[in-house]
């Protein structure tokens, strides 16, 4: 039997198989601190469960006094259940958090530019060492936070938030995060989701190779080549239990699809309720009358998506109790391993590794058709999430079609055709609006964010589709500059369907500071000066529907 005979007998074969959800160890390694939940046991479901602090984090975050085991013993002993005994016992034997950072007041007549600026020093943290007993990750390096409740630094934001320090001229501060990034990759295995050890069980999306590629505009590919170790291993880490995958299960990040091919979903290592959300995720997992751990595994698989949440991860496309993060394969983590791959074989081909080059040339062209495959949608003219366990696209447009184009893994006529559908379903009033769905959900409907609005206007840019993205820079500038000039603040999210109007939606209040709205409007303000100060999407170019 030839060779492509043999290869299409053993797809057809493939799809009669089961699909499985395989469930591998459900704990992260050995080496991990053990996050608040694990250490403190019945006295952190107690605390949390009273609901004595406004904030699920604030707990979590809190600093022990002495070793869990002594606390946990003087928990037993004195048995506080009411919720004033229970905080008089907190207070005695943790070291609970400052309020929500804040952000210094905006100054009279100050551009919005020297505004962004100044805010960065306020913004930078520096925790080179941590309380023995505290969640805090140490890392060596100083590093930039978003702001509000979000005290640590987290890992796509930072990607973005360096995109406005390099128009800042704060090269050193990008040096640095990078640093503090190749650091945690070298330490635990991978970049978590945010400096605290409740978030080590789980990453996000994989954006250290762009960051990477910041460090020199002039020759990235030396940049590339400096990080290849870490590179490698954070690829390695995402691609944990591939081998020998069968056609119809996953592992991990990991699916093997129908045909063999293998592309990534999102995943947590744990499935229990998040420490810093606590009361959400138990009372979430009551009313869904589903397994709670797998509830709750799905719960954190979109917390690792950096979408918490929104109607991609929900089987009904409105309701969360439905969530089903570990069933779909996304757009744009499979987009954004794809940058990886061609990432790692420009640093190998730099350091004339050409085992390597091969090798993961060849990684990132498999998953390209893959992804031409399964995620590619002729008809809707878009990349849509894959329903794996069901074999379906899942039929619903979404600002992650746009991520092929960011990794340049689109063709040209692909990217026409994404640019004429975000045209006509997408583009809003106020710039790119994150989904057609209007859940109440904070990565849907009438939300745009700042990471989003930059996918777009870099991907539709390496494309030939300048005015669109000139267009979406242009309203997007303007959602900014409104809230801005009413309020002096620049906030996480903004109402991309009512310019001039915050966000809302999601399990906490608005967060001002803001670390990636900050870069993002930074950048943006850099590439289309002419539009920066506009208040009023009528003085944008024309096209789409407005």
């Amino acid at each position: 039997m030839s060779p492509r005979r043999c290869g299409a007998l053993l797809a057809a074969l493939a799809v009669l198989l089961p699909v499985t959800r395989t469930q591998p160890r459900t704990t992260p390694p050995a080496s991990h601190p053990d996050p608040p939940q694990v250490l403190f046991k019945d006295l952190f479901v107690a605390v949390q469960s009273a609901r004595i602090y406004g904030d699920d984090k604030a707990f979590p975050d809190a600093a022990a006094k002495a070793a869990p085991a002594a606390i946990l013993a003087e928990y037993h002993a004195q048995r506080p259940e009411s919720p004033e005994a229970l905080r008089r016992f907190v207070a005695s034997h943790f070291t609970l958090p400052s309020e929500a950072s804040t952000v210094p007041s905006r100054p009279e007549h100050v551009s919005i530019v020297t505004h962004i600026d100044e805010l960065w020093d306020p913004l930078t943290r520096r925790t080179a060492t941590a309380s023995a007993f505290s969640s805090l990750l140490p890392t060596p390096w100083p590093y930039v936070v978003p702001g509000g409740r979000f005290r640590e630094m987290y890992y796509w934001d930072s990607y973005f938030t360096m995109l406005g320090l390099e128009e800042s001229g704060r090269h050193d501060l990008i040096e640095d995060m990078v640093r503090d990034f190749a650091y945690l990759i070298d330490t635990y295995g991978h970049v978590p989701n945010g400096l605290r050890t409740y978030y080590l069980s789980r990453s996000q999306p994989p954006f250290f190779f762009a960051m990477v590629g910041l460090l020199s505009s002039d020759d990235p590919a030396a940049s590339l080549a400096r990080f290849l170790t870490q590179l490698r291993r954070e690829h390695a880490f995402w691609m944990e239990g591939a081998q020998g995958l069968r056609p119809g299960t996953a592992h991990r990040r990991v699916v093997a699809l129908a045909d063999g091919s293998l592309l990534n979903r999102y995943w947590d290592d744990r499935d229990s309720p998040r420490d810093e959300a606590y009361r959400h995720d138990t009372e979430l997992a009551r009313i869904s009358g589903r397994n709670p751990k797998q509830v709750y595994r799905d719960i954190r698989a979109a917390a690792e998506s950096g979408w918490d949440f929104g109607s991609r991860w929900f089987a009904d496309a409105h309701t969360r109790a439905t969530i089903i993060t570990t069933e779909i394969v996304p757009v744009d983590l499979n987009s954004l391993l794809f940058g990886l791959e061609e990432a790692i074989r420009v640093a190998c081909q730099r350091t004339v590794d050409e085992p390597c080059v091969r090798e993961f040339e060849r990684r990132a062209h498999q998953r390209r058709a893959a992804m031409d495959r399964y995620l590619w949608d002729p008809a809707a003219g878009a990349y849509l999430d894959y329903h794996w366990t069901e074999r379906i696209r899942v039929p619903r447009i979404s600002a992650a079609t746009l991520y092929p184009l960011f990794v340049k893994a689109a063709s040209r006529e692909q990217a026409d055709s994404v640019a004429a559908t975000i045209g006509r379903q997408l583009l809003e009033e106020g710039g790119i609006v994150t989904t057609t769905q209007n859940t109440g959900e904070q990565w849907d409907a009438p939300n745009g964010w700042a990471p989003l609005q930059w996918i777009a206007v870099s991907g539709l840019r390496q494309y030939a589709q300048g005015r669109l993205a000139e267009t979406i820079a242009c309203r997007w500038m303007v959602s900014v500059n409104r809230v801005y000039g009413e309020t002096g603040k620049l906030v996480e999210k903004y109402d991309v369907m009512s310019a001039g109007r915050s966000g809302g939606g999601g399990e906490y209040p608005l967060q001002d500071g803001f670390g990636w709205t900050n870069g993002v409007m930074r950048r943006l303000m850099a590439l289309y000066p002419a539009e920066a100060a506009d208040s009023n999407s009528e003085q944008c170019p024309k096209t789409g529907r407005l």
